[in-house]
């Protein structure tokens, strides 16, 4: 098959979108397909362009046996609700022109990657005119989210971005996005459940696996064998829900059997390396580099899922497959009857949203229970392999696109 995919985030980003895209594209060409992609020049998560990349000019390059048409950008040093929709027009604006010389190549099908919705009507016009079918991925609501977080506040604006969102949506041959709650939200838009499916992120279950011994960051961070080390590693954004686990990290900071480790880039990480800069329980680690995911997140006792009480079932986190791959018990700050909450039964527990005396609870509780943990460990290994499987995933990609 010929296959356009067009979205801002790709390779070499390590986290987020761009990882699961660029993954995504290169285990369909090493599949035998033709793939070509439009996207932006790396900047996520630091929201800077990488050294060797220019935010400015077009850039076409060979990558992985892919064809890879780099755009011009503008990205916000801090990006809020109307700058991050101006950064996201402006990909959006740049990426038309190669998209539609893609026409004349012929693409069978056409994917454009969401956020930014901004994207679609290029990917739907150059799918019509070319003949290709056309399919949207949804990674988040990024309307529903940007409204909910507060991030954007306008009556007008909203009811337009809503409409340009049913309009897009009714579009499109086939959506699909990364969780039930997510396709059950596509439902209740308006869109026919028979042009909707699943196709979760996924996780290299061979290469994120358990340790039988310590994690080798143990000893470089300088942390006791016996501690019982607390792991956030993801996005230090705006909208993670961070300052809960921070508030949880002081209200233990007197119990020095408990550490804190903070791994990742963002827009919040200053601000909260400030915050914190006098708590004794708290580490920070840059943005790991892949040949050390593993070690990573087999530093944690447990790991931590944050979420913002306005972002349930709006998006999958996509940290949650590393986590439960690595085979360590989680708590996310959701509520009981979330997707995330059911999804962790027998392999974590949840928290309210907001509630770091409870978050804080519940880690002396787990930590308290080592049996627990290792049986919470051994099941979230267990689904993160039966669901979640690199392979297995992509393998039904590969046969909904054939479809």
């Amino acid at each position: 098959m010929r296959i356009l995919i067009q979205g801002i985030n790709f390779s070499p980003e390590l986290t987020g979108i761009g990882k699961y895209t660029g993954e995504m594209a290169q285990w369909l060409a090493g599949h035998g397909h033709q793939v070509r992609v439009v996207t932006a020049p790396p900047y996520y998560p630091q929201w800077q362009v990488q050294d060797g990349y220019s935010a400015w000019r077009y850039r076409k390059q060979s990558l992985h046996n892919l064809t890879v048409w780099r755009c011009p950008v503008w990205v916000p040093a801090r990006p809020r609700g109307l700058t991050r929709i101006l950064h996201l027009a402006s990909f959006a604006l740049s990426a038309l022109p190669v998209m539609v010389r893609q026409i004349v190549w012929k693409p069978d099908v056409v994917m454009t990657v969401a956020p930014p919705l901004f994207c679609a009507p290029a990917a739907w016009l150059t799918a019509r005119l070319s003949g290709a079918r056309a399919m949207l991925h949804i990674q988040d609501f990024e309307v529903d989210a940007a409204f909910s977080l507060g991030l954007l506040r306008s009556g007008l604006f909203k009811r337009l971005a809503l409409g340009f969102e049913r309009l897009m949506l009714r579009r499109f041959d086939q959506v699909s996005t990364i969780s039930e709650a997510m396709r059950a939200r596509l439902h209740a838009k308006g869109l026919d459940p028979a042009r909707c499916r699943v196709l979760p992120n996924w996780v290299d279950c061979e290469v994120i696996h358990p340790l039988a011994e310590q994690s080798p960051l143990r000893a470089g961070l300088r942390i006791e064998q016996a501690a019982i080390i607390v792991l956030y590693s993801g996005n230090l954004g705006e909208k993670q829900g961070l300052e809960t686990v921070i508030a949880a990290a002081a209200v233990l900071e007197r119990q020095r059997e408990f550490m804190f480790v903070f791994c990742g880039e963002g827009s919040a990480r200053l601000r909260l390396q400030q915050q914190t800069r006098h708590m004794s329980n708290i580490r920070w680690l840059p943005l790991q580099p892949h040949d050390d995911l593993n070690g990573l997140l087999n530093l944690a006792t447990i790991h931590v899922l944050p979420q913002r009480a306005g972002a349930a079932d709006l998006v999958m986190p996509s940290k949650l497959t590393a986590m439960l791959a690595s085979g360590r018990p989680v708590i996310a700050t959701v509520a009981a009857n979330t997707e995330v909450a059911t999804l962790l039964q027998g392999c974590g527990e949840c928290v309210a949203p907001g509630d770091a005396r409870a978050l804080a609870d519940m880690i002396i509780h787990l930590a308290g229970q080592p049996a627990l943990r290792a049986a919470m460990g051994q099941q979230a290994r267990q689904r993160a392999v039966a669901m979640f499987d690199k392979s297995t995933v992509l393998t039904d990609l590969e046969r909904l696109l054939a479809e």
